[in-house]
This record gives C-alpha cells, structure tokens and sequence, in this order.
C-alpha cells in the first residue's frame, strides 16, 4: 500500500502542476482531470461516446461524447433514477452514499445504443436502451441479481454480461434481456489473478470484453498487496475459452478500462487512476500490437504527452459550467453539467428564467448537509478551480443554513445561517462525520457571495472558503478544508448549492449564478 501511494504521489507531483504550455501542441493526461471514472467506450463512425459512473448522484450514468478522444461533453443520462425507495430519496434516515450505480457498460449493437449498470443498494442489474444516444428516450429493463461490474457482449444474435472478482463468469440473458437464461452460468476464469503471482488485496474485477479481428481480449484489473492497481488482459480464440492471461500494465496505478481504436487505426486503452480528493480521472495510453496482444504504454510506461492527437481545451462548458439561471423558452431547466445528490424533490425547486435565479425551498427538518434534500452539485476539476454563487437569502427561516459547500463525507461549507432571528455567516466542515462550526461574523445584507476554492496541486487537496459583499473584496472565512477522497462516499468532492431547515419549514432561497473558474485567482 505504502508503495503504490508513494508512485502515485510522485506521478501526481508532475502532472498535477503541468499546464497546457509547459507541454505544447500536444494532448496531455490526464484527459479529464475530474471525477469520470470506471469508464466505457465505443465508436461509432468518427464520434466517440463514453460512459461513467455517479453513484448517488440524479441523473445517473452520465454519457459522454467526442469527436477526438481528448474533449469531452456531456449528451445524456441514461438514468433519471434508479427506484423510489427511502435510500434513493434521504428519507427516514436512510441514503445511498457511495451506493446507487456503478461500473456502467456501452455498447452499439445493430443500429441499438446500450448502457448496462448495476446497483448494490437496489439488488439490481440495469439495461438501457436507445436509437438515439444524445436525444433518447431511453427504455429501461431492470432485473435481479445485482451483476457486479459487469460488461455486456453481444455475439452471433446472443447478449451475455461477463463478471466477477477473481473468478470471472459469463451468463446469457434472454433475447430481449429481460432477465438471465436459466443455468447459463459457466466459469470463463478460475483464477484471473494469476498473472499477478503476488498475494492479492483486490481480486482481478472491471471486467471488459472486446473482440479484434477473430480474437477475444478480456481486460480487468488486480491490486497485489504493497504494490499498485494492475491491468490484466486474457486472449482467447473463442468467447468461452480456454483464456491466457498477462499483467498487461502496471505504472502509477492507472488501470481499469479497455480499448478503442480511431478512424485512422490507432489504437489507444482507456483507463483512469485514483487521484485523491479531485477523484477518479481518465487517461488515455497508446497501445501498440506485438503477436496478438495489445502492449500498452511507451515501454510500459503512461506517456503524459500523447501523440496524434489534439491539445485538450479545458473541461469548461463540455463537463462543468457556469450557470446564470437565465433560460429561454424552451430551453432545459437544468444543463446536463447539473446532478442532483440523491432524488430530487421537483416541488422544492425552480428556475425564474426570465428573471435568473434558481429557487429552492424547504418543507422539513434535516440534521446536517447529508441528510438535507436537493442539494445540487457539479465535480470540483484539477489541477485546480474555484467556485462561486450568489445567494438572496432574504426569506430564510429560523434555523435555516444556506449555501455553497465541497461535498464529500468530510465535507466542508460556506453559508448564511439564521439563529434567534439574526443571519451570520457560517463556515462548517465534518470529519469523522461530526460537523463543526469553525468561524463565524453576523451578517445583516439580502444577499451574498460566496466562493470554494481547492487546490488539488502537488496532492495538496485543500480547500478555502471566501465570502463577498461587492464581488471585488473577498474575505476568507475560517480555516483549511483538508480534503479527503473516502470510501464511504466514492466520489471526487463536488461543488454543491444547498439550503435546509434546522428548526422550521417554509423558507426560501434564491441563487442568483454560479461561476465556475479553472484557476484560482483570489
């Protein structure tokens, strides 16, 4: 464990700080520098589509488009919501942090986009579909048991979903993949670690299915114990086997994906890495062919420069965005850049688009910012990036909190707070899943601004809060939010507008913008 830390320090070190300058005409990695993990990919004609993971985040399954590997926009969830239960929608006490929808899988089949996920919390396996990837509608089947980082694979006018942890297997699903054939499971691995020959913390899972030419390569990876998250690829002649397998990459721990090729020929695997606070990013590394295998890397190493391809343009609008709340007639309520945590309660928000500004309201009670419903939230980007909104909070209620937080399971918030009828300004953060007041003024104004700043650089992963009357003076409000990527909640810190009662319902906010910046210039 030491180990891989100490490589993926080193590695995070030089790429953290690099710049689109310091590397020249080049596309550099990571490609996205946010949270896009466990991601699946296809071609289809000169465009390329990717899918991700969001986990309790609504809309789910986000898809992904671009015309050259390097720059990305959002186009579509597959999912508005995975169910209606009381973990889906915090209610009685209960969530689905670091739950929800997992590893998804894409694919194009016969004229048919398909994304397929699966959910621990809901026990189930999920199957969309559509004609049109970026329009829809999409049709939903969903079914039980819960497929474990799955990959779906169509072969011969069959469907199979092949996974597993260690030992990986394949079922068949019925012709209209409604469900799994009956006593179609077979093993298609005993022992996917093996190539590894070092004693395993993480069993070989992620799987990826594709076929080349006649040959069928089956990707996972595997994390041997002190050491670093690995690429393993099996080749057989046949779906079913007999497969071999070999460590196929094993540098910075960038890992789990699969392949895809250009128009052009080049081959490249598509792959992310564990990046601490800012999450799970992708990258993009060449592959070469040597006698059947795709040998990937420069002499197994991920290049930070990749050739043949365009500069990378900034995650800004195609990822994240500003957002002024001003819409046109017909325009969507929310862009696609937009996810609410957990189930939106539709009848607690709105947008004046004429006006600009996104109304939220509050018809309960919640204990702190993770119980609190309709927060609503775009990733936090790297090597840095600041966040600010503007907030009237001139309806707010007694006991009322309000504002802009960094979400994760130690989180941290700047806001305007109500107690014994006088507003101050809060800043609070939770470690150890206790939230504490750190600073606090009194405030007497209608509105404010407020701003997050996070500098993921040289694995700081720290993070600021300032606050504005004018929009030209900035103030910082408490102390240093040390962020941390933790399990509990699986997912890069998020930029999140929140507003929730603490002692009575009925109040209003009313969030007049918010800006989102790539480089912090406080």
């Amino acid at each position: 464990m030491y180990h891989f830390y100490t490589i993926a320090l080193i590695a995070f070190v030089i790429n953290g700080a690099a710049t689109l300058s310091s590397y020249g005409q080049k596309a550099i990695n990571p490609i996205i520098h946010a949270d896009v993990p466990d991601i699946s990919m296809i071609r289809v004609d000169d465009t390329y589509y990717m899918s991700s993971t969001t986990m309790h985040m609504n809309p789910g399954v986000p898809i992904m488009k671009s015309k050259d590997l390097v720059n990305w926009e959002i186009v579509s969830y597959a999912s508005t919501s995975l169910g209606s239960t009381d973990d889906l929608k915090l209610e009685n006490g209960k969530d689905m942090y670091g739950k929800g929808s997992w590893a998804s899988s894409l694919r194009y089949h016969e004229g048919i986009f398909y994304v397929s996920t699966f959910s621990g919390n809901t026990g189930k396996t999920y199957i969309y579909s559509t004609e049109n990837i970026e329009e829809g509608p999409w049709k939903t089947i969903e079914f039980k048991p819960s497929m474990h980082d799955h990959t779906l694979f169509f072969e011969e006018g069959k469907a199979y979903l092949i996974w597993g942890a260690g030992t990986i297997k394949i079922v068949e699903l019925k012709s209209d993949l409604s469900g799994i054939i009956p006593d179609s499971e077979q093993v298609l691995i005993e022992n996917a670690n093996d190539p590894i020959q070092e004693e395993i913390m993480l069993p070989a899972e992620g799987s990826q299915m594709f076929k080349v030419k006649d040959k069928y390569y089956l990707f996972n990876i595997a994390w041997p114990r002190g050491g670093m998250r690995t690429v393993i690829i099996h080749r057989a002649d046949s779906l079913k086997g007999p497969y071999k397998g070999k460590i196929a990459l094993q540098d910075k721990g960038v890992a789990q994906g699969g392949l895809i090729d250009t128009p052009e020929g080049d081959w490249y695997a598509f792959l992310f890495r564990d990046n601490g606070a800012v999450g799970r990013i992708p990258y993009l590394v060449p592959i070469t062919w040597k006698a059947g295998w795709p040998e990937i890397g420069v002499e197994g190493v991920v290049p930070m420069e990749l050739d043949n391809l365009p500069i990378n343009k900034g995650l800004v609008p195609g990822i994240v965005a500003s957002d002024n709340f001003k819409r046109k007639k017909g325009e969507r309520a929310l862009p696609l850049v937009w996810q609410w945590n957990h189930n939106p309660v539709d009848k607690l928000w709105s947008i004046n688009g004429k006006k600009g500004y996104l109304s939220m309201k509050t018809d309960r009670i919640d204990k702190d910012l993770l119980a609190a419903r309709n927060t609503l939230t775009q990733r936090t980007i790297g090597p840095e990036s600041m966040g600010t909104i503007k907030i009237d909070v001139s309806d707010m209620k007694e006991g009322d909190l309000a504002g802009l937080t960094l979400l994760q399971k130690d989180y941290g918030f700047i806001g305007v707070q109500v107690q014994k009828g006088q507003k101050k300004l809060v800043m609070k953060k939770a470690t150890e899943e206790k939230e504490k007041e750190i600073a606090s003024i009194e405030f007497s104004g209608e509105s404010v601004l407020l701003r997050a700043v996070c500098d993921f650089k040289d694995a700081k992963d720290e993070a600021t809060f300032f606050y504005s009357t004018n929009g030209k003076q900035w103030k910082q409000l408490g102390d240093v939010l040390q962020m941390k990527y933790t399990l509990p909640h699986f997912m890069g810190y998020r930029f999140g507008l929140f507003y929730f009662a603490t002692e009575e319902p009925g109040g209003q906010v009313k969030f007049d913008h918010y800006e989102i910046d790539d480089q912090i210039t406080y």
